[in-house]
């Protein structure tokens, strides 16, 4: 067996696991909030939004989100807020919180669904008009829009046709082999996709990131550089 996405505690998989394909996760969410310190943030509120915490798969991106944070040295609190993974509830929830603490000002979402719906909240509440940052995960339609619209700073990809794919891979060269070629960890990387970028994931057809099934060549016009 392999794990692929979500592998438990930080250095604590606690499976049987051969080897697990994805993000470092907790990494991927001190990245996020190393993001948000590099974007002008000099202090405030910082929430949080997880659909649904202690999630193997994304509650050790917010506590390293939370890690950076408290080891910065900035003047903030941090908050993390529930959404729930119904898009109208995460919208509900994002808005019903925001709208009662006007003064947040940096606003990080871990999970799909919640960045999706702090894009589209930010833009609603016009919450960049106070000079917000907003940051998140994945690249939804949604989300790819509002980077494309300023809503959202940056999110990050997390590759998942890699982490769909290598397992596989993984897997039959270790039956092809009788076990010899045994599946090892893999880092599938993080990118920020931001206004910059977006076009090269919102403006392009294509499998890899799962908004076409065709299998082809894609011409791109610079190259996105991934940690």
């Amino acid at each position: 067996m392999v794990t692929y996405n979500a592998d438990g505690e930080p250095n604590n998989p606690g499976t049987s696991r051969l080897a697990y394909i994805g993000q470092p996760l907790y990494d991927s969410g001190r990245s996020l909030a190393q993001k948000l310190l590099q974007s002008n943030f000099t202090g405030g509120e910082v929430v949080c939004f997880i659909a649904t915490p202690g999630s193997l798969n994304i509650q050790p991106r917010s506590d390293g989100a939370r890690d950076v944070l408290k080891e910065s040295g900035a003047n903030h609190t941090f908050t993390q807020i529930a959404t729930g993974t119904d898009l109208p509830n995460e919208l509900n929830a994002i808005e019903a919180y925001l709208q009662g603490h006007p003064n947040a000002k940096g606003l990080l979402a871990v999970d799909g669904g919640s960045t999706d719906a702090l894009g589209k909240t930010v833009a609603k509440l016009k919450l960049k008009d106070k000079r917000v940052i907003a940051g998140g995960f994945d690249l939804q339609p949604g989300t790819l829009e509002s980077v494309k619209g300023g809503s959202l700073d940056y999110t990050i990809d997390q590759q998942p046709y890699l982490q769909g794919f290598l397992p596989v891979v993984q897997l039959y060269l270790y039956k092809l082999s009788g076990g010899l070629m045994a599946p090892c960890d893999t880092n599938t990387s993080l990118s920020f996709v931001t206004k910059g970028n977006v076009n090269q994931f919102a403006d392009v057809k294509t499998r890899f990131e799962g908004s076409d099934p065709a299998q082809k060549l894609v011409e791109r016009t610079g190259p996105i550089p991934r940690k």
